[in-house]
């Protein structure tokens, strides 16, 4: 018998590997709506109280799709376009060189771009610029050239200043990409980017408990997930595996990964897209963002990081044999995979414990947070996130045979 939402998550919570979770999944109309809240969470004075929908969550590298749609707001302003010259509104983007190496005595070799550096580049993660991390050259640049000091809070320019790991177009690995995104939706509109996300998605969609980190509002630090003994600080160390660098190293909105919001918040921006209702974008942006938008080459370097060993996390619960590209938010689905997502479905996901996708064949959207506890066992968090992946489909296949629908 397949897993199932209710009695997976409870069992994991009965061994203390969770504190909880929030899952909404809905269709586009709003007539069929999956929204529970499981488990407690614990106040910093060591009190716990139920896990509530409206409780205010982490959602990490979630954050990105968001970025997205306020980048995409700016091309649809005539703001920015997709592939044009980013050179005056970003210089210090555009005239990155790129990494190819080292000499004998220590000296980065580096070339000039090939091409320019896009809009399009940088949402689907074929501009160059990578995370350190994740990128073993990069990575020894920076500890030899601009190491991060612990206590020193940067700014995008500043923390994402090393070079970039591979030509524009050429090649594909998950990185900062939407940060640099947001700082140009700041720079083309002369808001923040946290303004922006305000302006032109939350408040047409009923929106307002967001704030990028950190939560200064005292209504929302009241129902942060985190705010807890084992996160006093709450920068989301549950979600990032027990760090929470990202936040706590960060200064200013990072596109990439710094918002939080609640659960059925977030999804209001995946039903918007899932009924194309125009509250956000137009009908023709949004049709564009479940394309796939990679180069030949970035193409193939694509499908080499899903079946690499990282490939697990790029892959976002898909298999590595489904084909799959890339969209404007996130990975896309090119093919249906019997019982569960259909050809196009967009998805992607936040830290080790946030899970989002919008299946606009199938008529369904959801999310999926894993309240985790430290340390956080990082395969069972992958398999929960599978089974509310699965299991909401399920669920609304047996409401459909409530109904008396085919």
């Amino acid at each position: 018998m397949a897993d199932n939402i209710e009695t997976t998550f409870q069992a994991a919570m009965d061994a203390g590997k969770i504190n909880g979770a929030v899952i909404c999944a809905t269709d586009a109309q709003g007539n069929f709506v999956y929204d529970r809240a499981f488990g407690s969470r614990t106040l910093l004075s060591g009190e716990k109280q139920p896990q509530q929908l409206d409780d205010v969550l982490f959602v990490a590298s979630a954050t990105k799709l968001i970025t997205t749609l306020a980048a995409l707001t700016c091309v649809e302003d005539g703001l920015l376009t997709l592939d044009g010259d980013l050179s005056s509104i970003a210089p210090e983007l555009t005239n990155k060189q790129v990494l190819t190496g080292f000499s004998d005595d220590g000296a980065a070799i580096l070339e000039p771009p090939a091409r320019p550096i896009t809009l399009r580049m940088l949402l689907t993660h074929s501009a160059g610029v990578t995370y350190h991390f994740l990128d073993p050259a990069v990575g020894k640049w920076r500890e030899k050239f601009s190491p991060a000091a612990a206590d020193q809070r940067r700014t995008v320019e500043e923390l994402f200043n090393y070079p970039l790991g591979f030509q524009p177009g050429s090649g594909w690995l998950y990185g900062p990409g939407l940060d640099w995104a947001g700082r140009i939706v700041e720079r083309a509109t002369g808001r923040t980017l946290a303004e922006r996300m305000h302006d032109r998605i939350f408040a047409p969609l009923g929106i307002s408990d967001a704030q990028f980190y950190p939560v200064t509002r005292e209504d929302l630090r009241a129902r942060l997930v985190d705010l807890n003994p084992e996160d006093p600080e709450a920068v989301g160390r549950a979600v990032l595996g027990g760090g929470g660098e990202m936040n706590t190293r960060t200064r200013g909105d990072f596109g990439g990964h710094g918002l939080f919001m609640t659960g059925p918040d977030y999804v209001k921006v995946l039903r918007s897209l899932l009924a194309n209702d125009g509250k956000v974008l137009k009908a023709e942006t949004v049709d564009g963002m479940f394309e796939h938008h990679l180069t030949p080459e970035s193409t193939a370097a694509h499908r080499a990081a899903l079946a690499s060993p990282m490939g697990v996390f790029f892959r976002v619960g898909t298999d590595v044999e489904t084909r799959a590209g890339h969209g404007l938010g996130g990975l896309l689905t090119l093919e249906d995979v019997d019982g569960w997502y259909g050809e196009r479905t967009l998805t992607w996901g936040g830290g080790l414990t946030f899970a989002w996708f919008v299946d606009r064949k199938n008529d369904l959207c959801g999310i999926g947070a894993v309240q985790a506890s430290l340390p956080v066992d990082i395969q069972l968090a992958s398999a929960l996130k599978q089974t509310f992946r699965e299991d909401v489909y399920r669920k609304r296949e047996a409401w459909k045979d409530q109904q008396g629908t085919v």
